[in-house]
Parts: structure tokens; sequence; C-alpha cells
């Protein structure tokens, strides 16, 4: 039986390419005529259907082990449950800081220099605190936003996160990621949540706040599941260090409305409120900020340190590990045009 708690994921396969399954612990139930999530809820939109009406006309009696597949050992491999499967450019990955209380207090220990003043990170949390949850049909105070790239920064449950050789740092955090499509009449439908790495390099945004916007530019990674029509009242979980076979940290996390600075409604409405986010047929993926990350207790990431991400209800944790890459940074030349000459 399909209900609110339906959760899907994406995966490709060398000869069947990309298909659309239904997770119906502990097997994955594929869908008929269904290669991407993007597909299915434009589908939805133009049949004026609800998603999980149209999953469930769409069942097959085809189905995988999900634990084989979770652990890399199938010929399915999972993709980011949500991601534009044609365009990667077409998809705007962004995200939405200071909304969780613990979030502006690691970032007021990062830049602060007077103990007693409150930074700007800390004000703005408070507009949050104070008008980001404003009567329904009413607009509140406008959220910090920053872009993190395109689809192609997008990375599945298993797959490395990157350290480039120009950043200084790379650390998880945990955070719900809503997944939504642009219809052609320009109106932004939400599909659903999942539980996302924004993956930030934190060290680069230590130096000055200012720093944010470039530090925010690193992939990142959603799943492996999609909750369709997830509701995002109130949600706890843990987010893991694993170094080897150990744990090397751990630390429970809370997200969802009651939990955040900003209801979902104003942070949707200004992230939708520029027309430049509502072009037909976009795909949007968007971080709703985070509770807590490693960095703030000083834990510094190694090479081959897992990152584990689990909310209660989202399905089975996201686990990435970290990978630096090793290659000299080198100056980045643009090239001239020159004259032709005859």
């Amino acid at each position: 039986m399909v209900t609110d708690s339906t959760r899907l994921v994406q995966l490709i396969h060398g000869q069947h390419k990309r298909r659309v399954a239904l997770v119906q612990e502990p097997l994955l139930v594929l869908l008929e005529n269904t290669t991407s999530v993007y597909q299915l809820a434009l589908d939805a939109v133009h049949a004026k259907k609800n998603i999980a009406d149209l999953i469930h006309d769409r069942l097959t009696d085809k189905t995988l082990h999900y634990s084989d597949v979770y652990a890399g050992t199938s010929d399915w491999k999972l993709l980011p449950p949500f991601d534009h499967p044609d365009n990667p450019f077409a998809c705007i990955v962004s995200g939405t800081g200071l909304t969780h209380k613990s979030s502006a207090l690691n970032r007021q220990m990062m830049h602060q220099s007077d103990q007693a003043a409150p930074t700007d990170s800390i004000r703005m949390y408070q507009w949050g605190v104070e008008g980001g949850s404003p009567e329904k049909g009413k607009i509140g105070v406008q959220p910090e936003w920053f872009y993190k790239g395109n689809g192609s920064m997008l990375r599945a449950h298993g797959q490395p996160l990157e350290v480039p050789s120009f950043a200084n740092d790379g650390g998880e955090e945990p955070e719900v990621a809503g997944l939504y499509i642009i219809d052609e009449k320009g109106h932004p439908w939400r599909i659903g949540l999942c539980t996302g790495n924004e993956f930030s390099d934190h060290v680069m945004e230590k130096k000055n706040y200012l720093y944010l916007a470039p530090s925010k530019l690193r992939n990142c990674a959603i799943g492996p599941e999609l909750v369709v029509n997830a509701t995002f009242d109130k949600i706890d979980g843990t987010v893991s260090i694993i170094r080897g076979e150990e744990p090397l940290w751990s630390k429970p996390i809370v997200s969802g409305e009651s939990n955040m600075a900003h209801g979902l409604e104003n942070l949707e409405h200004h992230h939708f409120k520029y027309p430049v986010h509502r072009i037909p047929l976009q795909a949007h993926v968007h971080f709703f900020g985070a509770d807590a990350f490693s960095f703030g207790e000083q834990v510094q990431l190694q090479p081959g340190d897992i990152m584990k991400i689990e909310w209660n209800g989202m399905g089975r944790a996201l686990q990435n590990p970290l990978q630096i890459v090793q290659e000299e940074q080198e100056l980045m030349r643009v090239r001239k045009f020159t004259a032709v000459k005859d």
C-alpha cells in the first residue's frame, strides 16, 4: 500500500539504464516506464494525480534486494534520489543557512572577536526567530540563502565527497533537503524530502564570513531515498564520523519547523519568489540548514572517513567517504581570442 511515507530510489544499470524503485524493505520494487523521479513528477502534474497514486499504478513484480544495492555489491547502483535526468545545468542546488540555533552559535564562535557582541550571524538568526514563521498566507523575514552549484554537484549514497586542491577543508553538514520541479507554467511543486550532506569548506568560511559563498561551492550528497509527500514538522536523527571500523564522533541532530527559526512555507517563498528560480522544467534541490557538524567540535576529517547521516523516518542512512584530491593547484588561465589573419 502506497502511503504518504512512500520512499523512492533512483537506480542505474549498465545494460538496463536508469530506473525508479519503491522501497518496500527488504526489497526495492521497480516501477514500469519510469526512468526518473523528475519525469514521474511531471507525469503526475500532467495527469492531475497524486505522485503516490501514480507510483501505485506503475508497480511491477520485479524486485531487487535493497541491502545488496545499498552495500554497492549489486550490478544496480544508487543514483541521487532526484536530479534532472537530461541536463544537470537545469538543476539548481542551493540552501538556506542560520535556520537552526546550533548552526548560528557555531558561526558566532567562528567569527566572534568581542565575546559580548553578537555577530551578524546571530542577528540574522534572531530575525528568523522573530519573523521567520509568520501567520499562514503572510510573508516573513528573508533567510540567509546560498548557491551550491548545478546538478553536476550531486552525489549518491556511497560516492566520495571531494576536497579539491584549492580547498582548505571539507566537512559534513547533516541536513534535510527539499526536492522540486517547475511545471510548464512556471509553478513550483514540492515532490518530497530527502536526507542530505551539504558538505562545505568550514576552514575557508572561518577566515571571514564573506567567504561563505565560495566555501559552499563543493559537491554534496542526497539520499539514498526520497520521501514523497513528507511532512516537515519535527525530525530527529544522528550524525556520525566513522574512521576505519570505529565511530570517531557522533551527535544527535534535530530539524523540522518546530526546531527551526523559519517555517517551510517562508523558506520556499523566499527561494521561489525569484523568477530565475521558476523557469519552466527546472529541477531544484534546496537544503534547509544544519543543526550540528563535527567541525564545530574541532573534529578534523581525514581521507577515508565515512560521514554518516540518518534521520528517523527518512529511510536508510546516507554514507559518503571523504576524498582529498591529490593534485597540485594550477593557475586557471583564460584563453584569449586572437585576430585571424588572411
